[in-house]
């Protein structure tokens, strides 16, 4: 009897290896996104707290808010000025460079750069996303326990793309959306290796992160009827169409935001980060309920407790907040401001479409959910991501036939008109 090729043999012991590191890694990065997220969630209440108490102090209540917010925002800029420029934003698009070899891996002291950074920043109020630092802090870890334990540059690859998906799996609660991410968007391609390490790590992540966060998921949704193949076609592709524009929209806003904070390059970042902080902390002390990452926003809208005019006037702030906290140079993702523009927009797009055309049967809900899935496929075109990642973060898979089509107008859209993924414009700015 033939005995088993020694290279066959030593590749697959080395992708046996790989799947454990990868499951080690994941639940580290899990147990570090997880913290992260109670210390966000800790920053918020403290804020709300202070900005209550302010209120009885007043003018010199007003004075203090604006201050900690704004001295909060400028010293997450500066650490990530003077620690790790590569910390600040998302970090999406640092992870997609280091994945394509387009750049170097940064150095471990971005970690603790974009959790503090991040605290900092979202704590004070910014409209910014947990699932950005998330993301690269995982990678950042998973490529560590790649180097420590000599895996060759392939290997370390596959393990920085699994760890950044285990940070959007502890970010949302979403370990398919996690998995199902690093080869939509991150990758773009179905590779074997990289598949098992993402899986794994994914795996790994929530069931640490589910010990410390729990196991609901992260909006409560009422059980909304299955649609049928008739539902679908105008009203969803229509809506779909609507996302599609105001994704273009948002994109061409954060870049304008951008490119609006280089034109001012001669003050200094901090300065530029306290412009913001204190313009965010004003807004806390008139509307605290409208500034932070946006999922009790979301929440409220999903459950129909916004009135129509709150919700609109919130839709505006927020679709100008979202671009200029990014642009502040902290620490911050893009998801959470997308899914609560997501969900705003399906909510006001079904009021609209119940007083111009009553005899069209709308489920504001129902639409706020697919407007969550739509409008991302819209801003990021990862619409296999993001119908997964309302579905889990949700618990609403009734609606899948709906944000099919909503996702596929809202995808078309952006496509016609040449509007690039905003993480391709990104990496590109």
């Amino acid at each position: 009897m033939n005995s088993e090729p020694d290279g066959l043999a030593e590749g697959r012991g080395r992708l046996l290896v790989l799947a454990l590191l990868a499951l080690i890694a994941g639940a580290a990065s899990g147990l570090l996104g997880a913290v992260f997220r109670l210390a966000l969630e800790r920053a918020d209440r403290f804020r709300d707290s202070v900005v209550a108490w302010a209120h009885g102090e007043a003018l010199a209540g007003l004075l203090l808010i604006i201050s900690v917010a704004a001295a909060a925002t400028a010293l997450a800029a500066w650490l990530v000025r003077r620690f790790s420029p590569d910390a600040t934003g998302s970090g999406i698009p640092v992870v997609e460079a280091e994945l394509q070899k387009e750049q170097p891996e940064a150095p471990l002291r971005l970690i603790p750069v974009k959790f503090i950074g991040g605290v900092l920043a979202m704590g004070a109020g910014l409209a910014l996303g947990r699932e950005g630092p998330t993301i690269q802090m995982g990678a950042s870890l998973a490529h560590l326990f790649g180097t420590t334990f000599r895996r060759n540059s392939d290997e370390c690859r596959a393990l920085l793309a699994a760890g950044a998906g285990a940070g959007l799996a502890t970010a949302f609660n979403a370990p398919i959306a996690g998995a199902v991410f690093v080869l939509e968007e991150l990758v773009r391609r179905f590779e074997t290796r990289i598949t098992i390490t993402t899986l794994g790590a994914s795996a790994g992540a929530i069931a640490v992160a589910r010990v410390l966060l729990g196991t609901a998921p992260d909006f409560h949704v009422g059980r909304l009827p299955y649609s049928g193949f008739g539902a679908v076609p105008p009203i969803h592709i229509a809506f779909g169409i609507v996302a599609g524009f105001l994704g273009v929209a948002y994109n061409r806003t954060i870049l304008g935001a951008l490119a609006a904070a280089k034109r001012l390059r001669r003050l200094r970042v901090e300065l530029r980060a306290a412009v913001v902080g204190a313009t965010v902390g004003l807004l806390a002390w008139f509307a605290p309920a409208v500034v932070g990452g946006g999922d009790p926003i979301t929440q409220r809208t999903l459950g129909g407790k916004e009135v129509l005019a709150t919700l609109a006037l919130v839709f505006v702030l927020r679709f100008a907040l979202g671009p200029v906290s990014y642009a502040a140079g902290t620490p911050g993702g893009l998801f959470a401001p997308m899914l609560v523009l997501g969900s705003q927009t399906g909510v006001l797009f079904g009021i609209l479409c119940g007083s111009l055309f009553p005899g069209v049967a709308t489920n504001p809900t129902e639409l706020a959910v697919v407007g969550m899935a739509a409008f991302f496929t819209a801003v990021v075109r990862a619409p296999v991501t993001g119908i997964i990642l309302v579905i889990e973060m949700t618990g609403t898979f009734t609606q899948f036939l709906p944000m099919l089509g909503a996702c596929f107008a809202a995808m078309l859209v952006p496509t016609l008109l040449r509007d690039p993924p905003i993480y391709d414009s990104l990496r590109l700015d």
